[in-house]
């Protein structure tokens, strides 16, 4: 079954007596997806190439930009604007030959998740958004397939190994049942928007694979049933346990979801922002700026990043927007602009449906598209 390269590759896990050839054998047989190959994805990746999973299948339609490189080691600069999936399969491919490495360069929705993801044993899920989380689960728990689940925010990492049925064919719990509802939108900010130490989802991802090859092979104990939390800062670590939820809408005594459902609407958000007729491209505020145009900008980012970089709007930061809405002028257009629109959308849309503004615009892709397009020496951060 195996080459004399590749029983000399493994050498080190064959004489591992728990491990040894039959857990070699399980890695080879193995189908795993990885959903993201951004910063956790690139080690769980790298790790589970290496480790001799057989057949890795990764899900991203993302492209390689400046900030993923910070943390995102499967990246380099001369890959930036390329497809993350093509990149990180021909990187893998050199990595170890004898993984095929089956690629999906598209976004993961209710559409297509179940035909992906029924050919898999293991899904690894190392999204960094709440829709994808919750449809990564729905469709794992309705395909009956183990969920290895990690996240990222700051400084601050979390694993859990979701769906699995031990040795005496019991359960454990999976996503819903240690968060039965989504956090309001924007209460919880993405790497994004919040950052994230770069050597945090190294660890994680690291961590994550650790989990995979344990479910696959069968040695140790999962983390099923209990949610690990580490803390970069203290070096603390908390594991917590939870149990099944008998009002799981999939699972629990009494279902009643039965399939996939809209998972942006189950988080509480809107996919077209519902503004998105009332964007401001880069290029045409600069226009604006050159013709000295009556507006109003402002900028709703942290003071911090203002200090970075900043195109000399009026900062009022989101989360004072209401403190200082009488600075928001009404009688002419106004200009709301963030790192990447998210936020300012978020400002657009509470001005508009609680303080009735109609006159705003949000400026598209932020100031990041500003320094893609307008001034190539502003800091991307």
């Amino acid at each position: 079954m195996f080459s004399k390269e590749e029983l000399e590759r493994y050498s080190r896990h064959l004489i591992i007596p728990d491990f040894n050839i039959e857990g070699q054998k399980k890695l080879k047989n193995a189908r795993v997806l990885v959903v993201g190959c951004g910063g956790l994805g690139a080690p769980l990746l790298s790790y589970l190439v290496a480790a001799g999973v057989g057949t890795i299948g990764i899900v991203d339609d993302d492209v390689v930009d400046h900030t993923n490189l910070q943390r995102q080691v499967l990246f380099t600069e001369e890959d930036l604007g390329k497809s993350k999936v093509e990149v990180a399969a021909n990187r893998l491919s050199i990595q170890n030959p004898f993984v095929d490495i089956i690629k999906y360069n598209v976004k993961l929705t209710s559409e297509n998740a179940l035909d992906i993801i029924k050919s898999y044993d293991v899904v690894a899920d190392g999204t960094d958004n709440f829709p994808t989380r919750y449809l990564v689960n729905d469709a794992c728990v309705l395909l009956n397939k183990v969920n290895v689940y990690a996240s990222i925010y700051r400084f601050e990492g979390q694993l859990s190994v979701f769906n699995f049925t031990d040795q005496e064919k019991n359960l454990g719990p999976n996503y819903r049942d240690l968060f039965p509802t989504p956090p309001p939108p924007d209460a919880v900010p993405s790497c994004a928007e919040g950052g994230v130490l770069g050597v945090l989802p190294g660890i994680m991802g690291s961590l994550q694979a650790n989990e995979v090859i344990k479910v696959i092979t069968g040695i140790g104990a999962p983390l099923s049933a209990k949610l690990f939390i580490l803390d970069t800062l203290s070096f603390e670590t908390t594991t917590l346990k939870f149990k099944r939820n008998p009002k799981n809408p999939l699972n629990g005594e009494h279902p009643s979801q039965k399939g996939l459902i809209d998972y942006y609407k189950f988080c509480g958000l809107n996919r077209s922002q519902d503004f998105s007729t009332k964007d401001i491209s880069v290029s045409d505020l600069y226009q604006w700026m050159q013709k000295e145009v009556d507006f109003q900008l402002i900028d709703v980012r942290k003071p911090y990043e203002y200090e970075i970089a900043n195109i000399g709007g009026q900062l009022i930061p989101l989360d004072q927007i209401e403190k200082y809405i009488n600075q928001i002028d009404k009688g002419k257009k106004v200009v709301i602009h963030c790192r990447t629109g998210k936020r300012s959308a978020q400002a657009i849309k509470l001005l508009h449906e609680k303080y009735g503004f109609k006159n705003l615009l949000n400026l598209k892709g932020g100031i990041l598209a500003w320094a893609d397009t307008i001034d190539l020496s502003m800091a991307k951060y």
